[in-house]
Formats: C-alpha cells, sequence, structure tokens
C-alpha cells in the first residue's frame, strides 16, 4: 500500500491550481483522471431554529488542505459532538476541494536511473484533491445552543490538531 506524504509538502502552494478537468471534451484536458473526494457528508446533525450560538474554525493564514485531512477534522468533531449532545447541535463544512495535487513519483532504490526519467516531463500525476483556504476564511460551522458553548470550542479544537495549518475559533 502506498503510504502518503507528509501534509507539509502540499499545505504551503506557490504554484499554479490544477482544476482543468471536463466531461465534454477528455482529450483537452490537463488531468486525465480526477482523484477522488474523501469527505462523505459536509452536514451533520440537526439544523434547528432555536439554536443561538454559532462557532467557525478559521483559518490562520493562507493553506492548502487535502480532503483526507478534512474529512478526519470533520469525523474528530462530529464524533465528540455526538457523544456530548446528541441531535442538538449542526456540524458543516464550508469549503470544498476542488485542486488537484500532482506528484512526480521517482525510485529510491539501486538501479532507479534506469527505471525513471528523472525529472524531465516532470508533471506529476495526480493523486489527490485540495482546497486552497485564504487567511480568515471559515473552515467548518457548528452552531448549537449558548448552554454548550464548551462542547462546541472542544470539538473545534480537535478538528484543527487534524489540519496541517494552524487555525482560530470565532464566535459570530
Amino acid at each position: 500500500m502506498a503510504r502518503l506524504r507528509p501534509a507539509r509538502t502540499f499545505r504551503d502552494s506557490n504554484s499554479q491550481a490544477w482544476a482543468r478537468y471536463s466531461l465534454r471534451k477528455p482529450r483537452k484536458n490537463y488531468i486525465k483522471a480526477m482523484p477522488r473526494n474523501h469527505i462523505q457528508v459536509f452536514k451533520t446533525g440537526t439544523d434547528k431554529s432555536s439554536f443561538d450560538l454559532s462557532m467557525t474554525l478559521n483559518a490562520d493564514r493562507y493553506m492548502q488542505l487535502r480532503s483526507n485531512s478534512i474529512e478526519s477534522a470533520r469525523e474528530a468533531a462530529n464524533k465528540y459532538l455526538a457523544s456530548l449532545l446528541p441531535e442538538n447541535y449542526l456540524l458543516r463544512v464550508l469549503i470544498y476541494p476542488h485542486n488537484v495535487i500532482r506528484e512526480h513519483k521517482l525510485g529510491g532504490f539501486a538501479g532507479a536511473d534506469r527505471t525513471s526519467r528523472g525529472m524531465s516531463m516532470a508533471f506529476g500525476k495526480p493523486i489527490a484533491v485540495a482546497a486552497r483556504i485564504k487567511k480568515d476564511q471559515p473552515i467548518m460551522l457548528v452552531k448549537t445552543t449558548s448552554a454548550n458553548r464548551a462542547a462546541a470550542h472542544e470539538a473545534l479544537r480537535k478538528a484543527s490538531t487534524k489540519l496541517s495549518g494552524k487555525c482560530k475559533i470565532r464566535v459570530i
């Protein structure tokens, strides 16, 4: 099984965004096959009109997050909220990963010069999709009652540990 590279290798992106994938003209694409999005559900919990507290998890700086890290953050927050506040919260993921991350795989073994072509034509193969996030852009939203403020804050804190950048929790 192939291992994923660490998130720090893709967190900062100074390159051009690649998201060109067309179903109508597949031969004109830069990306022949789109990697799958790992986010399963974007909205969990129940939406009630009695919720008076909204908290968001905002990016502290510009970063790029892979879809599997966003999904693990959502799972961590949802598991914590579901155990403490069943049917008394709403959790939403506010970003969608469009950007395709490419990787040029090189052989790191003896005789690799015969099997790989080095960095010539190193466009890379698509391996994952990511979301490009600006500074202070909200990533997740939790709605609940003001009595459950500590639980919502802790859930967003647990979610931020799964992401590869620094995040802030804001009350709206």
